[in-house]
């Protein structure tokens, strides 16, 4: 069994004695999936609201885990309350303007050795994330930049496994789409001043 395997199921294993009500236990489900958490609702929303979301995660957490009944892993569940928690947010908040995925501040305190270069590659490829359509940039997000399977990224969002493969491979046609755009639009920077986006896709 793989260390992977071997932590869902020892995180598994926590929840189930956390809705038995172990207190120990659930502080420990706590730690050992707060990060991914934190992480998956800072991709989603933004760094700032990340840690309102995740305490309103865990806060849904606590009353669900009774019912929690470990027919799927404790980590692909709480992510999938994440989620949910976010999209509450989104639809409860739709008046204000969305915000980057990472807050430009803290993307330049995280990559301050990075030279400039990389840095614009960095900030031309969140831009391109930003403008791709929700349900596409969440299975990409999932996927590619947290590592989720195609099944747990299906969990998670609670559709189909097809539907993450479809929504992946839609993501990176307009990635590839995008990226050839701005290319040809830099094409024409070239004779000027004007700035160009970047991003490779693989």
């Amino acid at each position: 069994m793989s260390n992977s395997a071997e932590h869902d199921e020892q995180v598994t294993r926590l929840a189930l004695k956390a809705g038995r009500g172990d207190r120990a236990a659930l502080t420990a489900f706590i730690r050992a999936t707060q990060q991914d958490v934190w992480r998956l609702l800072a991709h989603l929303a933004d760094t700032d609201q990340a840690d309102d979301l995740t305490q309103e995660t865990y806060l849904r957490v606590m009353s669900a885990l009774p019912r929690f009944a470990g027919r799927s892993s404790a980590r692909t569940w709480i992510l999938s309350l994440a989620r949910r928690v976010w999209v509450d947010s989104v639809r409860h908040d739709m008046a204000r303007p969305r915000k980057s995925i990472t807050q430009w501040e803290d993307a330049t305190d995280a990559t301050a050795n990075t030279s400039s270069a990389q840095w614009a590659d960095v900030v031309d490829a969140r831009l391109l994330l930003n403008d791709l359509d929700e349900d596409r940039r969440e299975a990409l997000i999932l996927t590619q930049v947290l590592g989720y399977s195609y099944a747990e990224a299906a969990t998670i969002a609670g559709v189909r496994v097809g539907t993450i493969r479809s929504r992946v491979a839609r993501a990176r046609a307009d990635l590839v789409e995008a990226t050839s755009r701005d290319a040809d639009s830099g094409s024409e920077d070239d004779k000027g001043d004007g700035p160009r986006r970047r991003l490779r896709v693989v």
